[in-house]
């Protein structure tokens, strides 16, 4: 059994930035965010149970799913939201419990980037949590950057996840990325490091 690192940030504190390097490195990274649009792809098994569940309306003509419908139907309502965090999150877990399942098999160590590990219950899986954290302001003023938002939009959307101070007392390893890239990524790298010290005691 391989040993599996979770890994988990918040929006814009720099988490791709942290799985690009690891990808780069040689290493399998599961990425919940992409198994997600594939299970929301036609014929896909999240894409089945919305149709099922909302109807014929929620897709375009062109056969996908009309997102924003989407959105608005199930945060508009707290009985659906509550549906879609259950289905969706069963569906989800089993998809990325069979992944996890293969590369155990082949791989003596991998990642999974699980954006709500800990809002979500997934550390049990891990050998390791890896929190890539921000000071909030400097969290604010990246993802308004990123997605040119005013200062209140970009508080809302933060306001949606656990701030990285809670997490930050639940996770094993903190990668600290108030500064720059280099800085990131040398922590990552002397984490990587410090597992093979660890492989050999």
């Amino acid at each position: 059994m391989g040993k599996i690192i979770g890994i988990t940030g918040g929006i814009a504190s720099g988490k791709s930035t942290v799985t690009n390097f690891l990808i780069q490195q040689g290493f399998q990274v599961v990425d919940a965010d992409a198994v997600v649009h594939q299970l929301q792809k036609p014929g896909g098994r999240l894409f089945q149970a919305l149709v099922q569940h909302f109807g014929q309306e929620i897709i375009l003509e062109n056969g996908e799913l009309n997102r924003p419908l989407l959105a608005s139907l199930i945060f508009s309502n707290p009985e659906e939201r509550e549906w879609s965090k259950q289905i969706q999150g069963e569906i989800i877990r089993e998809e990325l419990a069979t992944l996890r399942n293969q590369l155990a098999q082949t791989e003596e160590i991998f990642f999974m980037d699980i954006p709500l590990l800990f809002e979500q219950d997934y550390s049990a899986w891990f050998y390791e949590t890896w929190l890539v954290y921000v000071d909030r302001d400097v969290q604010v003023e990246r993802l308004m950057k990123r997605d040119q938002l005013s200062k209140d939009e970009a508080k809302s959307r933060l306001a949606a996840q656990w701030p990285l101070e809670k997490k930050k007392d639940l996770a094993s390893q903190i990668l600290d990325n108030n500064g720059n890239q280099v800085q990131l990524l040398t922590q990552v790298f002397s984490l990587l490091e410090g597992g093979k010290q660890d492989d050999r005691d």
